[in-house]
């Protein structure tokens, strides 16, 4: 078994590379949708409504199933022999960063859902909130590059 991992270890890497810039993608442009969506307010209808289609289309169409290849491929890659120093810092810092970029995640799905029945945070919220992300790349980035 570990044999056909060390074999499909580049491809998976390659596709795990792909599902997370499209993850990223969406990660980063969902909360600005949330901003404009904000701060557009109830008094303007047909807008809203476009604001709701993009946000569950970028969410259901391309994020969810980003997020969910970015799992896979990057579980695969960890099962790989050899691959990941356990000892060192890096793994766990990356782990603990992609766990929290899914508990982002899953707080977009909800603020969707709110956005859509039309409970609002301020737009200020939004943007503040959008930095999230950002954070998280810095971290991950920098433990899987540096391997501190």
């Amino acid at each position: 078994m570990f044999d056909a991992l060390a074999t499909i270890y580049p491809y998976a890497k390659a596709f795990h590379v792909m599902a997370v810039i499209a993850w990223m993608a969406g990660l980063f442009y969902l909360p600005r949708l949330f901003v404009y969506h904000a701060e557009r307010g109830a008094g303007f209808a047909e807008p809203v409504t476009s604001f709701v289609i993009m946000e569950e289309k970028l969410l259901r169409v391309i994020m969810n199933p980003a997020m969910i290849a970015t799992w896979i491929s990057g579980l695969t890659l960890v099962l790989t022999p050899g691959i990941v120093g356990w000892s060192m810092t890096w793994p766990w810092v990356k782990g603990a960063a992609v766990i929290a970029m899914t508990a982002f995640h899953m707080w977009c799905a909800r603020e969707r859902r709110a956005l859509k029945a039309g409970r609002a945070r301020s737009g200020r919220h939004y943007r503040m909130l959008n930095e999230v992300p950002t954070l998280l790349m810095i971290a991950i980035v920098s433990a899987v590059i540096v391997k501190f």
